[in-house]
């Protein structure tokens, strides 16, 4: 883990090309791994902060989640003809007759503004001190990690925070092909099952809980050998986004009972941004759930 701090320079360029209302900006640095909640503060300065704050976190991969933040701005350049979208891209950077000469040159502002801190970006949302190398680290899904994973946590977590990531060449395949849709969990557990199969043998998927309240159920995926469970949700709408925590409890009752379930991941894919507070339900959620029944480990991942 790379601890460095992030300058403000830094923080307040990043904020300036990032774009999108508080629940969408809210969610995108939840899911770089900002620790919450936010501050309270106006959009303007909202989001430098909580990047400065989470660059002086000891237990957050600064350079990690820096990466994770402008790999989009920084690996996907805007398309003529994406219409007002690329309208609103030149009144956001202060030239509507030329969109894309202005992104090139808040591209350049934050390229040259890593370098004067030591920084150097790099495809795939790398971040990295400018004496270090691609080749000493490992090209991830999403920048969440920039070295080799020593630990099956560290893996699986590339793998779940990159999902986003791995969908695209699905949904975007050549000419003439099928191309896949992920509008079910069966989608997305079918997804996750592919990546994790190439790493771990032992993968039983829809394993029955013991009953609570009654009633039993179907778990996801069980990965006996490390006892560990992972929870697929697909957010619908809103009103499933009101329930999901309620359905994220009662799993966890379920869980704690197993006696090969220490820890338990849920992974919540809320494509359509339902999900109005999703560092509420991370905060309130995670950790560890203790009952005269058993324990779990829980971890919340809202993609």
């Amino acid at each position: 883990m790379q601890n460095i701090k992030i300058p403000r320079s830094v923080c307040a360029v990043v904020a300036s090309v990032l774009h999108g209302s508080h629940p969408v900006l809210d969610a995108k640095f939840a899911s770089a791994g900002v620790p919450g909640p936010p501050p309270d503060l106006p959009h303007a300065t909202k989001w430098k902060e909580w990047l400065y704050r989470a660059g002086k976190d000891p237990s957050v991969d600064s350079l990690c989640v820096l990466g994770s933040l402008i790999e989009e701005f920084m690996d996907v350049p805007p398309l003529p003809n994406s219409g007002a979208t690329f309208k609103l891209l030149g009144q956001q950077f202060g030239d509507e007759s030329n969109p894309l000469k202005a992104y090139q040159e808040e591209r350049q502002r934050l390229e040259t503004t890593l370098e004067a801190a030591g920084l150097r970006y790099f495809n795939g949302g790398r971040v990295l001190p400018i004496s270090s190398s691609p080749s000493e680290t490992v090209a991830d899904t999403n920048g969440e990690q920039t070295r080799r994973p020593q630990q099956v946590e560290e893996l699986i977590e590339v793998i779940v925070r990159g999902a986003n990531r791995a969908m695209y060449p699905l949904t975007h395949r050549r000419k003439g092909l099928t191309s896949l849709t992920f509008t079910s969990e069966y989608d997305i557990q079918d997804l996750l099952h592919s990546h994790l199969r190439s790493w771990i043998a032992d993968i039983r998927p829809e394993e029955y809980t013991p009953s609570y309240a009654g009633v039993s159920t179907r778990m996801d995926f069980l990965l006996p050998r490390y006892k560990m469970v992972i929870e697929v949700k697909r957010v619908r709408d809103k009103s499933h986004a009101s329930r999901i925590g309620q359905e994220l409890i009662i799993d966890m009752e379920h869980y704690r009972a197993h006696p090969s379930c220490d820890s338990l991941w849920c992974v919540v894919y809320d494509p359509g941004h339902f999900i109005e507070n999703p560092n509420g339900i991370t905060k309130d959620l995670e950790g560890k759930r203790t009952s005269p029944g058993g324990s779990v480990s829980v971890r919340i991942f809202v993609l």
